[in-house]
């Protein structure tokens, strides 16, 4: 089994860890790297809970592999410091078992992030590409809509 050493900025560090060419960045993240809030859900890029930041993009870890993240800045939910989403999933209770949450908030994060004045639709249109099982969306939705606001009124004063 040929391994490669690759070198990738993840959270702010830089790691240098031998990697197979067809492995995935979720694998290598989870498996040798022990960060393991990207979660395998479906491995086919359909339901969002390996979500991670990949130059400020939310990127599904299980359809990258590891080879192409070598000289991008890749965060986790592990690299996250508590932003104003996190504390809104608490708040309004956007989590049941808890599985697809670090997806969804990177994913909202980012939202955030590119979509300071994003409408209903495009939070809902934004929020397809993750899945849960547990909850209704509505809580998710609270979530962002409030964190919106709060970054909006921080930038306003």
């Amino acid at each position: 089994m040929d391994e490669n050493a690759i070198t990738l900025s993840i959270n702010g560090r830089d790691t240098t860890c031998f990697v197979r060419n067809a492995a995935t960045l979720l694998y290598i993240l989870r498996e040798k790297l022990g960060l393991t809030g990207a979660k395998p859900g479906c491995l086919n890029g359909d339901c969002g809970a390996c979500t991670i930041d990949v130059d400020g993009e939310p990127m599904k870890s299980c359809l990258m592999l590891a080879v192409e993240g070598e000289g991008k800045k890749i965060t986790t939910i592990e690299g996250m410091k508590q932003t104003t989403i996190q504390s809104q999933f608490i708040e309004k209770f956007a989590f049941q078992c808890g599985y697809c949450t670090p997806g969804f908030i990177m994913n909202c994060h980012a939202l955030i992030q590119k979509h300071p004045d994003a409408t209903d639709d495009m939070i809902k249109n934004w929020m397809e590409s993750n899945i849960c099982r547990c909850t209704g969306y509505k809580e998710i939705e609270d979530a962002v809509k409030t964190a919106l606001r709060q970054a909006n009124q921080n930038t306003d004063g």
